[in-house]
């Protein structure tokens, strides 16, 4: 019997999920940055400003970015890690990867990249100081093995961060939807030729766990201390975890 899951409103088989994110991201990767941009007014950078600074990179610091995309987290943590540091842009995308590994050789910086499945880390226990993954969890298909592989790569004393679109503030719902459903898919054809996935990524939002939600994910993978933040009233949150 095939198992089944979410892809946005739509129930689909398991591997059927795999193949639809992958064509999403194919077809947005040239444009990603530059929909991003657009779509949250800038506002993505200010939330991955945040979580880099809750990151707390240190010289020498082992990190793993995961479904790292076009590389914006990876960049950042490679300068604060320093020559002495190991930092992995990995996604399970190879257009997305491509991109961002292409960005970083053109800002002169070459970081080991590696196209993976985050539900199959291929690297060893106890090895990162820090895991971080910003917008790809929700696209995930088995989000609580991504978690406890996550966990797993840590080592002891690591932190997780999971920046990602969660549920926002209660009076803000009605206008954000309109936003969601009717601008953003508008938005998606205009730039990216592409109103279908960007209508995927607004459903995909409503599908993810909701801010208590994800924090207890967390804590049932195995993590200790996990708190989030809300960012722009709930539009994205970050959590943090610690693995003890």
């Amino acid at each position: 019997m095939t198992n089944s899951t979410h892809f946005g409103y739509q129930t689909v088989a398991e591997e059927e999920k795999v193949h639809k994110v992958a064509e999403v991201f194919h077809s947005v990767a040239a444009k990603y940055d530059v929909m991003n941009d657009v779509m949250s007014a800038g506002l993505h950078r200010l939330w991955k400003t945040f979580t880099i600074a809750q990151a707390g990179i240190r010289p020498g610091f082992k990190v793993l970015d995961i479904a790292g995309g076009t590389g914006d987290l990876a960049k950042a943590f490679a300068k604060k890690a320093g020559p002495t540091g190991e930092v992995w842009l990995t996604d399970i995308n190879e257009s997305m990867l491509r991109v961002g590994r292409d960005r970083l050789l053109n800002n002169g910086m070459i970081i080991p990249t590696s196209l993976c499945d985050a539900e199959k880390l291929p690297f060893p226990d106890n090895y990162f100081d820090r895991v971080s993954v910003a917008f790809g969890l929700r696209n995930m298909t088995h989000k609580d093995a991504a978690l406890a592989e996550m966990r797993r790569v840590l080592k002891p004393g690591g932190k997780l961060l999971v920046l990602e679109f969660s549920k926002v503030w209660e009076p803000l719902k009605k206008p954000y939807d309109v936003y969601s459903f009717s601008v953003l898919p508008w938005l998606g054809q205009r730039i990216a030729g592409d109103a279908d996935s960007y209508r995927y990524l607004a459903e995909s939002i409503r599908m993810h766990p909701d801010q208590e939600t994800l924090k207890k994910m967390m804590q049932d993978a195995g993590l200790e201390r996990v708190e989030y933040f809300n960012l722009t009233a709930g539009v994205a949150a970050l959590h943090t975890g610690i693995k003890l």
